[in-house]
């Protein structure tokens, strides 16, 4: 497993300054990797008690047998992670309340390439700095997998997002949850974060909800927002017509279900 290296930030902190109320039930904050995931998971935390954060580790396959405790309806814990969507991890997964982050699939390629060549992940950025891999082949890869190495677009969606779907799962995008961070004031703000919280389970919402999300979202609490990365090579704001047709070929539909058109 590569290790992700990132700086703490300060949130536990910010979070005894407001007064908390446990969760009813478990809470799970399910995401396609690089789909915001520290930006609902810092909001969400604002909203729940330290002591109910669930922090040894982001929940994956490899260590879900670990972490077991995270989803104990005795304990009704906040945690987070990309874990796989198979027979044991929904059985394991059931008592708690999921929520389910995804992005566009096009921008999402590029956020995926992004971090995997920053300082923060790994040694990957050796691919394009001294080994000479172009950007264009590294989005390509980004889209189909590296074999044998790393899943391709259409697996995780699949494993991380669209086998979690059902009645007891919330499904947001980053991109509606961005638009209502750099809005809060307004009405759909409000209508998007009341869902959000109701989706969470919160007993009742705190009159201060808004400064609590303006904390939580402060890009400089998350080690992996675009600005903090150290990149070795410049990815581009928008994938080639080309590209995209390499996506949708890649998982026709996927879009469209998503939401995205």
């Amino acid at each position: 497993m590569t290790r992700i290296r990132l700086k703490p930030d300060t949130l536990d902190e910010e979070n005894a300054r407001f007064e908390q109320v446990a969760l009813p039930r478990p809470l799970f904050l399910n995401s396609v990797p690089k789909s915001g995931t520290h930006l609902l998971r810092n909001v969400m935390r604002m909203f729940v008690p330290v002591a109910d954060h669930y922090k040894a580790t982001f929940i994956q396959w490899g260590n879900l047998f670990d972490h077991l405790g995270a989803f104990d309806a005795s304990r009704n814990m906040l945690s987070w992670g990309h874990l796989l969507f198979s027979d044991a991890s929904a059985v394991e997964a059931a008592p708690a309340r999921k929520i389910i982050l995804v992005r566009d699939p096009y921008t999402w390629v590029l956020a995926r390439a992004r971090f995997f060549v920053s300082e923060q992940f790994g040694d990957n950025a050796v691919l394009v700095k001294d080994e000479g891999l172009s950007v264009d082949a590294l989005i390509n890869l980004m889209i189909t997998g590296i074999h044998q190495k790393s899943m391709g677009l259409k697996d995780m969606y699949m494993f991380n997002a669209l086998g979690w779907m059902g009645r007891d799962t919330t499904v947001i995008r980053y991109e509606d949850m961005v638009e209502a961070v750099k809005d809060l004031d307004s009405r759909r703000a409000e209508a998007f974060f009341m869902g959000l919280f109701d989706a969470a389970g919160l007993a009742k919402v705190p009159e201060d909800w808004r400064e609590r999300v303006r904390i939580g979202a402060d890009r400089k609490q998350s080690g992996t927002a675009r600005e903090n990365l150290n990149a070795a090579a410049e990815i581009p704001d928008e994938l080639t017509a080309r590209q995209k047709a390499l996506v949708d070929f890649n998982a026709p539909g996927l879009r469209a279900l998503l939401g995205y058109y």
